[in-house]
């Protein structure tokens, strides 16, 4: 990796990087002229340029989210599981779920992955199934684990962050051409939720798609930052020992669980639950003056915290 000169690497909070989204521009979902084709695509798979995977009102609260929208994905199985007991998840839901993750994928500025996803699966993290443009690409690293060979460090498909941790993180660690991000982290060496999307948003990066891992999911669901969670499950079973998607601590009692508005819509055989997470509690932020890095360099960087109303109510009923 190439150190960045001064004025070159360093963005103000709210100042978006070069070639990110433009105020006023189109949304990052709007589908341009030579866009990447996808291969020939499988039974049942909608045809690029098509219809939305779902019907463009499953897509609706994205398109309408503003500049500020986060929501997350997970694909899994009957018994709630990601992937079987080795981590293999290729694949647990049908080719009209995976176009439909695409579709997110092209209607968000960046996709968020936890390294463990890249050490698992070397996702690509572009826009194939259909029509749009790539986003950035967001590799949670704080303990600068991912791995040179990565597809998302070397593939040049897009732009790629890494998010480490400042003893983790050095130059040499990533490719050129991947910017490098430093965060501070919690007691536990995670990085706080709302300290990544207000990093992300201080680089024009606001609306963002939480991907995957279940962890990472979990991390971004338990904090309360999230808008919406869609959850789609397909008709298998992986086992008692698969890998878990959702991992949050529950109530005692069943009526005292959260129960989010939702929506269902049919993927293939699979089937979509859109959980409208804002209609249970907004997050209600305090302000806290956090030292972001980029590349080397430090910024000062407001980073939103505290419990949302619906985190709030999740901890009462526990």
């Amino acid at each position: 990796m190439t150190a960045v000169p001064p004025g070159q690497g360093v963005f103000e909070p709210g100042t978006p990087q070069p070639g990110a989204p433009q105020p006023g521009a189109p949304g990052p979902g709007t589908p341009q002229p030579g866009a990447p084709q996808p291969g020939a695509p499988g039974p049942g798979a909608p045809e690029p340029g098509g219809p939305e995977p779902g019907g463009h009102e499953l897509y609706r609260p994205v398109l309408a989210g503003g500049a500020r929208y986060a929501l997350a994905q997970l694909g899994q199985s009957l018994d709630g599981c990601i992937a079987t007991r080795t981590g293999d998840a290729v694949f647990v839901t049908g080719e009209v779920d995976r176009a439909h993750l695409h579709q997110l994928r092209a209607y968000v500025d960046a996709v968020v992955v936890g390294v463990g996803t890249v050490v698992s699966d070397d996702p690509r993290l572009t826009v194939r199934a259909v029509l749009g443009t790539d986003p950035h690409r967001v590799v949670l690293d704080p303990t600068g684990r991912c791995p040179r060979s990565a597809r998302v460090l070397g593939d040049g498909a897009g732009a790629t962050w890494v998010l480490g941790e400042a003893a983790a993180t050095g130059v040499g660690a990533v490719p050129d051409g991947v910017r490098v991000l430093t965060l501070p982290v919690d007691e536990r060496g995670r990085f706080a939720p709302a300290v990544v999307l207000d990093a992300l948003a201080g680089l024009g990066l606001g609306r963002v798609l939480v991907e995957g891992g279940g962890r990472t999911v979990s991390e971004f669901l338990r904090a309360g930052v999230l808008d919406r969670l869609h959850l789609s499950v397909a008709p298998v079973l992986l086992g008692t020992d698969g890998t878990t998607g959702i991992g949050l601590p529950g109530p005692a009692l069943a009526r005292d669980a959260v129960r989010p508005p939702s929506r269902s819509f049919r993927l293939g055989d699979d089937v979509c639950f859109d959980l409208d997470l804002r209609a249970v509690g907004g997050l209600d932020a305090v302000t806290v003056s956090d030292a972001v890095t980029v590349s080397g360099a430090v910024t000062g960087g407001d980073a939103r915290t505290g419990p949302s109303a619906w985190a709030q109510q999740r901890d009462q009923a526990g």
